[in-house]
């Protein structure tokens, strides 16, 4: 199974960033109990951001909850991540992971006007 994310390598303050994992050789509906988002700001440790379990539920960090939107498209087997109201803080390596055992390569986002 390899999952590849996708999306805007730029985003300004204020925006919307959207962000899709691609599922190849998996199912989103299945594979793994759930399907996440974790980020890494530069020179920081890895931040849990939410997940979408296999039967759709979704669980959201706290400190994250008010700003973050997690969905699923199974016709096109992906998930996608919406992060509100972007600031400079933003910024990180995004990954998408399979149960944290099956991990995407990252995207750069960059929250800069």
């Amino acid at each position: 199974v390899q999952l590849q994310e996708s999306g805007p390598g730029l985003v300004k303050p204020s925006q919307t960033l959207s962000l899709t994992c691609t599922v190849s050789g998996g199912s989103v509906t299945g594979t793994y109990n759930a399907y996440m988002w974790i980020r890494q700001p530069p020179g920081k440790g890895p931040e849990w951001m939410g997940a979408i379990a296999y039967s759709g539920s979704t669980y959201y960090s706290p400190s994250l909850k008010s700003r973050t939107s997690i969905s699923r498209d199974t016709s096109k087997n992906q998930f996608t991540l919406q992060l509100m109201s972007v600031i400079p803080e933003d910024t990180a390596v995004y990954y998408c992971s399979g149960d944290l055992v099956n991990w995407g390569k990252g995207t750069q986002v960059t929250v800069s006007s």
